[in-house]
């Protein structure tokens, strides 16, 4: 629980394999930032892989995030080709992706993922900026407001438009 759960690989992979020799179903939320062979050694223990999708544009999201999504965006398509069920997810950013051009982009690369069909998008919150003060670090979103319901409701359709099962929040 918390962090991204590949940088943590080689425990993660112990873990699962405990996990699938108890019989349990397993699943991890990634943002697919890891080399291809890290992910080809734990996809196999995964029954679900539900994988962040922030945005399309690598110059945009390096500048939100501080890195390129390339890499990201491969492993998506490894990741979808190979895993047992993907869900792509997307967290709902006012400023950032939070409007219906953004959201349309990653729905339609989602339709050309292999086996994924279902999309959620979960709506910014700020549950977590305490810890940003707890570690002495600025929580560069204050201020950012939830995106409205209807903003949401109209992205979640834009979602179904193109085929896709859509959830808000999950």
């Amino acid at each position: 629980s918390g962090g991204e759960a590949f940088m943590q690989h080689e425990f993660l992979l112990e873990l699962l394999k405990t996990c699938k020799s108890l019989g349990w179903h397993t699943a991890i939320e990634t943002t697919g930032l890891a080399s291809k062979e890290v992910i080809g050694k734990i996809l196999p223990y995964l029954d679900l892989v539900m994988m962040d999708i922030k945005h399309l544009d690598p110059a945009v999201h390096k500048e939100f995030t501080g890195v390129s999504n390339e890499i990201i965006l491969e492993n998506a398509m490894f990741i979808a080709k190979n895993a047992r069920k993907m869900i792509v997810r997307v967290p709902v950013i006012p400023g950032f992706n939070a409007d219906p051009v953004s959201i349309e982009c990653i729905a339609k690369f989602t339709t050309y993922l292999d086996n994924v069909e279902e999309l959620h998008l979960l709506p910014y919150h700020d549950l977590g900026s305490n810890k940003y003060a707890m570690m002495g670090r600025e929580y560069e979103l204050a201020g950012t407001e939830k995106p409205a319901e209807e903003l949401m409701e109209e992205l979640k359709a834009i979602v179904e438009e193109e085929g896709l099962t859509c959830m808000i929040g999950g």
